[in-house]
């Protein structure tokens, strides 16, 4: 496919979207919760919510190249840490579709490898991997957003997303097995004590403001079909408002902090909701815990149990950010509009830590009123050094 193919269908998908109240955004992505255990540094003394620009001194930083993928691995997205330092990276391949879904492993010396080709969706024959957990059985959590994958090639397809786990074996994949059949955007996926959590970035298209949510499942769980309305299905969990007209994509990331309460960003409000369970694992509340000003987006987010510190990609700003436990929010590091080469961020749509390393996915998915604006090689990983 060509540059000017490619614009060609971002803009007849993105003229889909507009015309029904939904403007085409990139990834969501989509977060595992943290695994690097250490002491704290939690930060003192801000007004919760308030937003703080990073200062002279240790911020912002420099992203810098982790490694650049092939031609055919020309959207990553999703992203999970596991226990030997290895990454599984979710690769959708949204921007040029001649190319398969596939998952990649980032190895520890940061070599990207063939991890697995993905079956295709029962109706559509092409998967949409992006958010991607692993489970304490070693089995992978997989989001397979079908959105993008309507007959027409122009409109958006609602009702065939799907949550999947992909069955691990001696460290390799062995089959794909569908948890649950019905979302319209499947998203960030993280597991929890026995749960795993699915955002649904579009709960009721058409909303205004647009309602997004969570649904919850057993571990073990599967062959579900949601119910339509999917507001009505007894997984759901809690509802999230987004207000932005222009691009309505609500829940987004999400991750746990090491008290058990969950963290969602809501993507083009660019905040970050704190959602808190009861000792029975009902919500007890749902708030905006974090926002600034120069927080445009919250797609992946990632909480770090050493620096307590949650982690977010902001897409439309071109920058990570940091959260703070008192809701305050400081620049990691940003870029203008760029091509991607040297590492330098390039739509960051999902962070993971690994150690003292934010990894950066850059999905290069141009969304109206982002920084990014071209679709263009180099495709890479940035990493950002941590003190």
């Amino acid at each position: 496919m060509s540059g000017i193919q490619r614009k060609r269908w971002f803009l007849v998908v993105l003229a889909a979207a507009l015309a029904m109240g939904l403007a085409a955004g990139p990834g969501w992505a989509r977060a595992a919760e943290g695994a690097n255990a250490a002491a704290a540094d939690k930060a003192k003394g801000k007004k919760k919510g308030s937003g703080k620009k990073a200062g002279p001194g240790k911020l912002p930083k420099q992203a810098q190249l982790l490694c650049e993928l092939p031609e055919a691995w020309n959207t990553p997205d999703g992203m999970t840490l596991l226990p030997s330092g290895e990454i599984i990276l979710s690769v959708p391949n949204f921007n040029d579709k001649s190319s398969p879904p596939v998952l990649v492993k980032i190895t520890k010396d940061n070599k990207p490898e063939l991890f697995y080709t993905l079956p295709g969706h029962p109706e559509t024959k092409r998967a949409g991997p992006m958010g991607i957990c692993v489970a304490p059985s070693g089995d992978l959590y997989l989001a397979d957003n079908q959105i993008f994958h309507h007959a027409d090639g122009k409109s958006m397809l609602y009702g065939k997303s799907r949550l999947v786990r992909i069955a691990i074996k001696d460290g390799k994949p062995v089959e794909m097995v569908p948890v649950a059949t019905g979302f319209s955007v499947s998203n960030a996926v993280a597991v929890h004590k026995g749960f795993v959590y699915v955002t649904e970035t579009i709960l009721e298209p058409g909303t205004n403001p647009l309602t997004s949510g969570v649904l919850r499942f057993k571990l073990g769980e599967e062959g579900i079909e949601l119910k339509s309305p999917l507001k009505d299905d007894p997984h759901l969990i809690t509802t999230i408002k987004t207000f932005n007209e222009k691009i309505p994509f609500g829940a987004d990331g999400a991750t746990f902090d090491r008290y058990g309460n969950l963290y969602v960003g809501n993507f083009a409000d660019g905040t970050v909701h704190k959602i808190v369970f009861d000792k029975e694992g009902k919500v007890r509340s749902n708030t905006i815990f974090a926002r600034a000003p120069f927080m445009k987006s919250c797609d992946g987010i990632w909480y770090d149990r050493r620096t307590d510190k949650i982690y977010v990609a902001d897409s439309l700003a071109n920058a990570v950010q940091i959260v703070s436990m008192d809701g305050s929010v400081q620049t990691l590091a940003q870029d203008p509009n760029n091509d991607g080469s040297g590492g330098r961020l390039d739509q960051p749509c999902e962070v993971i830590v690994r150690g003292r390393e934010v990894i950066v996915s850059n999905m290069d998915f141009p969304v109206p009123g982002g920084v990014n604006t071209t679709f263009d090689k180099p495709y890479t990983m940035s990493v950002i050094k941590l003190d």
